[in-house]
């Protein structure tokens, strides 16, 4: 029997546990490169020649190393104003949304809140039935904000679903912390400033995680409140660009034929790459917080 040790004891583990730990492994491994392989297939395939991209195949690692296709995705001025109304929007989204979420979320975990039950049940409610496309499209119509980039913001700026993962969360902070504030003559601002968002660091770092990944990969508010192209988010391009690269790439004065080094297939791929990329650089500096945050803000109903 194999052995292992926990809080300095050692404990044996049967043959049956060693087989399950085995599989564990394999069976993860091999989830893992499933899941991991077709985003890196697009990676190689964006940095490989025109002729290994037209044999097509496996690409484990690039095929005639290229890196014309970049140079001509990057002339694309739609890919830099998408950059900036992204950017933009996914950081101001962000703080906004995540600050409304947690000034949500704190009343609500009390439970002497005023016709608290009902607040809640409704937030539920918006989570099962939503008003539709149309009267979402007539609000921001009547609102004056068609072609206004703040349509990027305002529609998904609080969730329901982070409203009440952040409740749970707010609800295992021990009341006994602001009974001892108040005592010292501190306001219920001072506690939630002081006290509930500093101990919430890991739900607030999760809820963030969230709200920021929603906003670089909405595409779809681009296309229904957003006229002028220049004004439209990264995602909104990239899927122009997917479905009329040969247009898209015309347009910014690039040619795409096989005797340039580039074709439609390449340019998607690096496409697929330039808008992926930044997003996931984002994850190493959060994923400590993140199983925490879930966890934690999941515990309690």
């Amino acid at each position: 029997m194999a052995t292992k040790k926990v809080a300095g004891t050692t404990i044996k583990r049967s043959q049956a546990e060693q087989v399950y730990t085995v599989f564990n492994y394999a069976f993860f491994t091999v989830l893992s490169i499933i899941m991991l392989y077709p985003f890196w297939h697009v990676v190689m395939m964006s940095f490989s020649s025109v002729e290994a991209t037209a044999k097509g195949g496996v690409f484990l690692w690039p095929q005639g190393f290229n890196l014309d296709t970049y140079t001509k995705v990057f002339k694309d001025p739609s890919i830099w104003t998408g950059y900036l109304t992204t950017i933009m929007v996914t950081i101001i989204g962000t703080f906004l949304g995540t600050l409304f979420t947690a000034t949500t979320a704190y009343p609500l975990s009390k439970k002497d809140l005023p016709f608290g039950k009902v607040i809640n049940i409704l937030i539920l409610f918006t989570m099962l039935f939503s008003g539709g496309m149309i009267p979402g499209y007539l609000l921001i119509k009547n609102m004056h904000l068609i072609d206004n980039r703040w349509s990027l913001i305002l529609p998904g700026l609080i969730s329901a679903y982070n409203v009440i993962i952040m409740r749970s969360f707010f609800s295992t902070i021990p009341e006994s912390l602001e009974e001892s504030a108040r005592l010292d003559g501190a306001n219920d601002v001072t506690i939630f400033a002081k006290i509930i968002l500093p101990l919430s660091k890991a739900s607030i770092a999760t809820i963030a995680l969230f709200t920021a990944v929603g906003y670089w990969n909405d595409y779809f508010s681009s296309v229904l409140y957003i006229n002028t192209k220049s004004r439209w988010a990264l995602q909104a391009v990239l899927r122009y660009m997917l479905t009329n690269t040969n247009q898209a790439m015309q347009a910014a004065g690039v040619t795409v034929a096989a005797s340039t080094n580039v074709t439609a297939a390449t340019i998607k791929a690096a496409s697929v790459v330039v808008a992926t990329v930044p997003i996931l650089c984002v994850y190493p500096f959060v994923q400590k917080y993140f199983v925490k945050g879930v966890m934690i803000g999941g515990v309690k109903g």
